[in-house]
């Protein structure tokens, strides 16, 4: 089912790992995986910026270089296949020029249409996580999965689902998860590391209090925003992504079906992480350029300002929102109930 994997290994012996600019668990776990899948041959994993404090507890981090391996004979992309999130690698003339002219893999499980424009391989599977598709790729090639590769993925897909609690998670994928158990992954021992990592120090912690402080309402309530400028990011997204700090809380208000980080650059670019209660997140990064899954996404855009985006947000989220609140009486009626 996945021979294009094994194919695209044929004849390289040096092959460079490369994650988005926006790394996560789900990333990181991922490139981890594949550097022990891999063993046969030289790898690098490559990550654009460095990988964030809290990200540390994923066994094998330092690995991760953010010196570019110009030497491989291959490049496999993790975890995305848009190119909003890889513009810091074609910006760079050299960077791009290696993409262009040698073999590139990509292997990604969002919705998101890829829309890469230089020549490449790609598996693309919605799927909870991308570790979820490493993993049947892997058993599908037969790769051996040793409790290293067990333990990066489990950590990966719960990550990337909430601790097995987001909408995309299903049955099979908690058959997967029982699978890494029994190849050694340990439940309690990881999520034991991943609650030490993520303690918060006494300065994040009032510096989450401020951003309660600072969220936006609108449409009614059900909107939730707030805006993280890029002296907040200077200050404490190496120690905590301050995205990852508020959206659930966001998210967690009562009334509030659509809840939006939104950090602003310097260079006039925006940022935004979406999560929703309706299934629309998706539909909301698509107008700015983005993408995700339907309760969870995120858009880059350029060229404008916290107002503006939230400015959109009003005027686009009740639309989505009475569409869906249509749709399931629509789909009832075809099946005739």
């Amino acid at each position: 089912m996945y021979d294009k994997f094994s194919e695209f290994l044929r004849d390289k012996k040096r092959l460079c790992i490369i994650q988005a600019e926006n790394p996560d668990g789900d990333s990181l776990g991922s490139a981890i995986a594949l550097d022990y899948i891999l063993q046969d041959s030289e790898n690098s994993l490559y990550c654009p910026v460095d990988v964030p404090k809290y990200l540390r507890y994923f066994p094998d981090w330092s690995r991760v270089e953010s010196d570019f391996d110009y030497k491989a004979d291959g490049y496999i992309i993790v975890d995305t296949a848009a190119t909003v999130l890889l513009s810091k690698l074609l910006d760079d003339l050299a960077i791009k020029n290696c993409l262009y002219n040698k073999p590139v893999l990509v292997i990604d499980h969002h919705e998101t249409p890829d829309d890469l424009d230089f020549p490449h391989e790609a598996i693309i599977e919605s799927l909870p996580a991308c570790a979820d598709l490493i993993y049947k790729i892997a058993r599908d090639q037969k790769f051996d999965i040793p409790r290293e590769v067990a333990e990066a993925l489990y950590s990966a897909i719960s990550s990337d689902t909430l601790g097995l609690v987001s909408s995309s998670v299903t049955a099979d994928t908690m058959r997967v998860m029982a699978d890494l158990i029994e190849l050694g992954a340990n439940p309690a021992e990881l999520d034991e590391k991943r609650r030490e990592f993520m303690k918060k120090s006494p300065r994040i912690l009032d510096y989450k209090a401020d951003l309660i402080k600072r969220i936006d309402y609108a449409v009614n309530g059900t909107l939730a925003t707030v805006h993280i400028p890029f002296e907040d990011i200077q200050l404490y997204s190496d120690e905590y992504n301050p995205n990852v700090l508020i959206i659930e809380e966001l998210r967690l208000v009562s009334g509030v079906e659509v809840a939006v980080a939104v950090k602003t650059y310097p260079d006039g670019k925006v940022t935004g992480k979406v999560r929703t209660s309706i299934p629309i997140a998706d539909q909301i990064a698509g107008y700015f350029g983005g993408g995700g899954h339907p309760y969870a996404a995120g858009f880059r855009t350029y060229d404008t300002s916290y107002d503006e985006v939230v400015a959109d947000l009003v005027k686009i989220v009740p639309q989505l929102a009475a569409e869906t609140q249509v749709e399931p009486q629509s789909h009832s009626n075809a099946g005739g109930d």
